[in-house]
């Protein structure tokens, strides 16, 4: 392709970015949009529903850890890369339209799909970071931003009346091959680096490398709660709203409807918390934005239980409040791990990051339920507050660490 015909100027190329990594996770998002029409028209069992979804993420983190171990996202062409993964998942993605929701295919297909996820999600940070000149987290921050959002929409067109699922489900695949047409109109920025040869060591270096392990164990305890949080709030909002309903007569479709809107509120404030969360990152250090939004949100893990059932005025903002600073850090793990990482293994150590953490999040996200059985709503979301406890203390200690000065341009 002509030189000419890329977007070689930085926030042009960032925005094409940007559209492209949303385009393609559409795969992924459309999932949790569909969810509840196909369980209401083939009466999916719970298990069947939990799969659905589950196999993408299991599917995530086996395609990462696979990328890291070959060190794919540093020795393959970026965007021929994320190109032929947003190809692969769109496939995957259409072929859920050639079978019965209730086949037992259907988590093959949502497996490939979250498998070729590692060659969108890792590959774009890589790629956003090769633009970064002083202001790694606002970039890595406005790609995060973008998904956050994506990841809410679902619940807004769930509260417009939901889609019909085979629309849905086709045009995300569209989407997905949009996405992969248009990645290849972006141009590297200056701090692309040559490809490593291959070496299956190289993903230890996240381990062996203390400035790395701490920055992993703090991005540990963020996910630990995150996607707990993002898959539970919408069922802990849709009780607390009928429980407050029925005790002021106010029950039936609008509290329904009201919930799911809180929902979105909630989920799509962390837009503007990744982009809040980066650009202040960048002047007052990794560490400090990081140890302070998991305080804020590990706060609301305590709260949030406690006005259940209250009046929506009282709880929502409180909702919306966590929703921002729960993923407000979230890039930042990711901009310290390129800080500190070799340059030739930028896209590999991201890439293993977003693995592990995926990882953690099946644990907690298949907990939840058994809190809310043993503990009940008050108390359900309170031991998501032991990972930003923890991934406080370990942020701390990388900011103690002397090579804690080569992020964020001194600031820590």
């Amino acid at each position: 392709m002509r030189r000419g015909f890329l977007i070689g100027t930085k926030w042009p190329a960032l925005l094409l970015l940007a559209l492209s990594e949303v385009a393609a996770m559409a795969l992924w998002f459309s999932a949790s949009a569909v969810l509840p029409v196909l369980t209401a028209q083939y009466d999916l069992s719970p298990f069947q529903q939990s799969l659905f979804t589950s196999a993408v993420q299991v599917g995530f983190v086996c395609g990462s850890l696979a990328s890291a171990f070959f060190g794919l996202a540093d020795r393959l062409d970026a965007r021929r890369f994320f190109s032929g993964a947003a190809i692969t998942a769109a496939l995957a993605n259409a072929g859920l339209l050639l079978v019965e929701p209730t086949s037992p295919i259907v988590p093959l297909f949502r497996f490939i799909t979250g498998a070729a996820m590692a060659g969108v999600y890792p590959v774009g940070m890589k790629m956003a970071a090769s633009w970064a000149k002083g202001d790694m987290g606002l970039l890595v921050g406005l790609l995060v931003g973008a998904l956050t959002l994506g990841s809410a929409a679902p619940h807004l067109f769930n509260a417009m009346g939901g889609l019909d699922w085979r629309f849905t489900l086709g045009t995300a695949s569209m989407s997905a091959v949009a996405a992969a047409v248009s990645i290849h109109f972006f141009t590297m920025g200056p701090n692309v680096t040559a490809a490593p040869r291959f070496r299956p060591d190289n993903m230890l270096w996240a381990w062996r490398i203390k400035p790395l392990r701490l920055t992993n164990f703090g991005y540990l305890g963020h996910m630990w709660e995150l996607y707990a949080m993002w898959a539970w709030i919408g069922v802990f909002l849709s009780a607390s709203f009928e429980l407050w309903g029925a005790g002021n007569g106010n029950v039936g479709d609008d509290s329904a409807t009201a919930a799911k809107l809180a929902t979105f509120a909630t989920i799509g404030a962390g837009a503007v918390g990744c982009l809040a969360g980066g650009y202040l990152a960048d002047r007052i250090g990794r560490t400090a934005l990081t140890m302070a939004a998991m305080t804020v949100s590990g706060a609301c893990a305590l709260t949030v239980g406690l006005l259940f059932g209250a009046s929506p005025w009282l709880l929502v903002p409180l909702c919306i409040v966590w929703g921002i600073s729960i993923v407000a850090d979230s890039a930042q793990f990711s901009a310290a791990v390129a800080e500190l990482s070799n340059r030739f293994l930028v896209g590999t150590m991201l890439t293993l990051q977003t693995a592990v953490g995926f990882t953690l999040t099946l644990v907690t996200i298949h907990l939840m339920p058994v809190w809310v059985d043993s503990l009940g709503w008050h108390y359900a979301f309170m031991p998501l507050a032991i990972g930003p406890f923890l991934g406080v203390v370990a942020m701390w200690r990388l900011r103690l660490h002397r090579d804690s000065h080569r992020m964020a341009g001194g600031r820590r």
